[in-house]
């Protein structure tokens, strides 16, 4: 039982695939309402760290808490149901569906849990629908709610991703590259719309770009193949000789 008032602990954790360490002994902390960014280059174990979190990969050593419980390899829907949700650096949504009927679906999911069948079927059905309008209209999709999400420009498939990941009420949200491959204009809309979420939960984002990190971020972890070479403030990380070597020829600015 973790203890030190992180919404979400990492102690020591590890993952191997044979004689490849992908991470090695990654330990931080994340606040309630905190905004951590994570970059490194590729193949530094950003997304493996992810997958480890949710539970789709075990580690092979130290443990992971949410809520001061022990997660560490609980399988992804367990995790899911204690208030941990992610969106993939690849959009994942459903292309033949409307943008309300994706997030229907996963307000649904949470929605016919046990504790929920006392709660008569058309009560159930009818607080589904309320709660997906609140979430889509939160994420500023509700003019677009019933196109089909294939139809969707991709900077709105990656805020649809994002109100799927609300649907289950996460308390932690993870998100892998929001704003890969979106356009300039669609950039400061996923930009605003991670600023309001983080007043009701905690996010960690895996990004590249260092300018978005520095408006977003309260605290950067770096990791370089698999271990964590600096961690603080964006500021006091960008100004770390390793990082600077690896980022070398790009502006790693802070401000």
């Amino acid at each position: 039982m973790a203890d030190d008032g992180y919404l979400l602990e990492l102690k020591n954790v590890s993952k191997s695939f044979g004689g490849l360490v992908a991470l090695d002994g990654i330990s931080y902390g994340v606040q309630k309402g905190e905004i951590l960014g994570i970059i490194g280059p590729n193949g530094a174990g950003k997304t493996t760290l992810f997958n480890v979190i949710t539970g789709e990969q075990k580690p092979t050593g130290g443990r992971v808490y949410l809520k001061g419980e022990d997660i560490t390899g609980l399988p992804p829907d367990i995790i899911c149901q204690k208030g941990m949700s992610r969106t993939f650096q690849l959009t994942f949504i459903f292309p033949e569906m409307t943008v309300f009927e994706s997030v229907w679906i996963g307000v649904y999911s949470r929605f016919r849990r046990p504790w929920n069948l006392f709660f008569s079927r058309a009560d159930r059905l009818g607080t589904v629908a309320e709660k997906a309008l609140h979430i889509i209209r939160t994420v500023g999709l509700e003019q677009k709610m019933r196109e089909i999400a294939s139809n969707l420009s991709y900077g709105d498939q990656k805020v649809l991703e994002i109100a799927m990941a609300l649907s289950t009420d996460p308390v932690m949200l993870l998100l892998d590259e929001p704003t890969q491959g979106v356009g300039p204009g669609e950039v400061d809309t996923i930009i605003n719309l991670v600023e309001r979420l983080s007043k009701e939960m905690s996010i960690i984002l895996i990004e590249h770009d260092m300018d978005i990190v520095a408006r977003l971020c309260h605290n950067v972890t770096v990791l370089s193949f698999g271990k964590t070479i600096a961690r603080g403030s964006c500021e006091v990380v960008s100004q770390n000789e390793e990082v600077q070597r690896i980022y070398l020829g790009e502006k790693m600015v802070c401000s």
